[in-house]
């Protein structure tokens, strides 16, 4: 969807600032905030698809002034939620139950071998979201436009690319469609290609060098470029 949250080829932000030796996580919270999703997801609760798309409607003001694990944090309420599975009501009473207690409750733990094991599994497999090949309607060496859409709804077409040209440099084969699996649709997997963009047709002639962009896009994004035809003003 459009948002905050696409950050792609916007300016203005600052230098990027990198932590010299930069930790996993910077404090405990952020660790069981890691297992929480993973714990959740592990279970089928929700998709991971889902999960972004929750991420996505955090208030644009409260997105940029968090944190990375803040916003899986406020995804994961949004998601159990909307799932029926953890209410707000029950979060802040479960809160004010830890921290009204002198001292402080320490945070029960479950321990469930069983769905740790298979979380372990995961990790170190994967959970591909390949589902074979199928019959592509690009080549590579195509020329491709993205299309123009403003979706309400969950993408993985970032807006810097919409309306762009580029050549389509490698066939993937079939993936889950985000688009679909955000909203309760079912996989509908579709080809997945990787477009290249020269950087002026991004970012016009004021763009640093003779840089390419590569993203890669689903079928449904695309369209060939010669069928776009551009209004000639009289």
């Amino acid at each position: 969807m459009n948002g905050v949250h696409d950050l792609g080829g916007m300016d203005g932000f600052g230098a990027v600032e990198r932590e010299k030796d930069e930790p996993v996580f910077h404090s405990d919270w952020e660790r069981r905030v890691f297992g929480m999703l993973l714990a959740t997801m592990g279970q089928g609760l929700y998709n991971l698809d889902e999960m972004r798309h929750a991420i996505e409607r955090m208030s644009p003001a409260h997105y940029l002034g968090s944190s990375y694990y803040e916003h899986w944090l406020a995804g994961l309420e949004r998601i159990l939620g909307e799932k029926g599975k953890l209410s707000s009501v029950e979060i802040e009473s479960k809160m004010h139950e830890l921290t009204s207690a002198s001292p402080p409750r320490p945070v029960p733990e479950r321990r469930n071998p069983e769905l740790a094991d298979g979380l372990g599994q995961a990790l170190r497999s994967g959970a591909p979201t390949s589902r074979g090949k199928g019959r592509a309607r690009f080549r590579s060496g195509s020329r491709v436009r993205v299309r123009k859409m403003n979706p309400n709804g969950h993408t993985r077409c970032p807006r810097y690319v919409r309306g762009a040209i580029g050549t389509i440099e490698h066939v993937h084969g079939k993936f889950v469609l985000p688009d679909a699996h955000a909203h309760g649709r079912g996989e509908s997997p579709e080809l997945l290609y990787t477009v290249g963009f020269e950087a002026t047709e991004l970012w016009g002639a004021e763009a640093e060098g003779r840089g390419r962009v590569y993203v890669d896009l689903w079928e449904s994004y695309l369209e060939p470029a010669r069928s776009v035809r551009t209004k000639v003003k009289p």
